[in-house]
């Protein structure tokens, strides 16, 4: 008795009746919804970026420039022997730490606050 059997094509998958529907298409971008990729702005250098954010929130180029100066000046008066001095100075730059760190969470608090434009 012999069984009947279908010639199979050897590296070949099997064929089903049913289609897959495809999910993700790699020949094609992903479609967002809310994003249009062509709707780019010219690029943004870093002097303009740099500008655009400090407007947007002075208080921490202020920070970090205090936060520096403290710093400086700290080191100059360790340097110096002038150790009272250089741990007032040190107090102040962990002040001015600070404050940068409340500006920076302000200014994201702000912003996700605002509403889209």
């Amino acid at each position: 008795m012999a069984a009947a059997t279908t010639p199979v094509e050897r590296g070949s998958p099997p064929k089903s009746d049913t289609t897959v529907p495809v999910i993700f298409d790699i020949s094609k971008p992903p479609v967002i919804e809310g994003f249009n990729p062509l709707s780019r702005q010219k690029e943004e250098g870093f002097k303009e970026k740099f500008m655009r954010k400090a407007k947007e929130n002075p208080f921490v180029p202020i920070g970090c420039l205090g936060t520096a100066g403290a710093l400086t000046y700290g080191l100059i008066a360790f340097k110096h022997g002038k150790t009272r001095q250089s741990q007032l100075l040190m107090r102040a730059r962990i002040l001015a730490q600070g404050f940068t760190v409340v500006a920076i969470i302000v200014g994201v608090v702000a912003t996700a606050i605002k509403p889209k434009q």
